[in-house]
């Protein structure tokens, strides 16, 4: 698939409403793809709309999705509509993550509950039903963290509830390779957005700020362009987490 094929293609984007999600849809929007763009809940729904009319007033074609992604029969619907209304499925993103940044002795067993939902069990049901569902030769790509790679405290449940993510990458890649589908992963660093400033005080702020090799948070429109190659030209890439991220962490 080269990057002028995304005309007409089908693209799903889970969290695809706002921050990194939002610029993956209108950027696929902007190249002919249509878009289903799943959000979470009521509290995103304003971006979700303000991101829909951007597509559709350039010209675009897309859908809104609501749903808890953490019962696994709304990942199956968010794929079965957006196959009904398309007529089947190139590209599957999944842009979903919550983070806790939290002592390991303070950490309560409903936080781990809810991280490991959010960012564990999505991830492998959602690629489960990618690999279900998508026409032979998709792509199936999903974002996680840099902190894979980090030797810190404090992440205890985000990073690991992300880990898992890697494995679930590879072996499906190896699972669903005989149908073309390449399975990637990302590994953004922290990004400025306000999915990371929730968490972190200023002292924090300065210190990722000044992690990274080449300086400052991870911006999302480098780690956009990233995502589409992986979805497009760069479709001979699959089992790899990519760690994109400024040299914040490496392996």
């Amino acid at each position: 698939m080269t990057g002028n094929d995304l005309n007409e293609k089908v693209v799903l984007i889970a969290g695809g409403a706002k921050n990194l999600g939002g610029l993956l849809s209108r950027n696929f929007a902007s190249k002919g793809a249509k878009i289903a763009i799943h959000y979470n809940s009521d509290s995103t729904k304003a971006d979700a709309e303000k991101t829909l009319t951007d597509i559709v007033t350039a010209g675009g074609k897309a859908f809104l999705f609501q749903a808890d992604l953490t019962k696994v029969e709304n990942i199956k619907k968010l794929f079965e509509e957006t196959k009904s209304k398309f007529g089947g499925i190139d590209i599957a993103i999944n842009t979903v993550g919550m983070v806790l940044k939290k002592p390991f002795l303070d950490t309560t067993e409903a936080e781990y509950d809810t991280m490991f939902d959010i960012n564990s069990k999505v991830a492998y049901f959602f690629i489960q039903e990618a690999g279900k569902t998508l026409n032979d030769n998709g792509k199936i790509c999903t974002i996680v963290t840099s902190l894979l790679a980090a030797y810190t405290g404090l992440y205890s449940t985000y990073a690991g509830a992300k880990a898992p993510v890697e494995h679930f990458t590879r072996m499906a890649s190896k699972e669903f390779g005989n149908r073309g589908i390449s399975v990637t992963g990302v590994a953004p660093g922290p990004m400025d957005t306000p999915f990371f400033y929730g968490q972190e005080s200023d002292d924090a702020v300065a210190y990722h700020k000044s992690a990274s090799a080449l300086g400052g948070l991870t911006d999302i429109r480098d780690i956009a362009p990233l995502v589409e190659f992986l979805v497009t030209e760069g479709g001979w890439i699959t089992g790899q987490t990519i760690f994109a991220n400024g040299g914040y962490t490496t392996r």
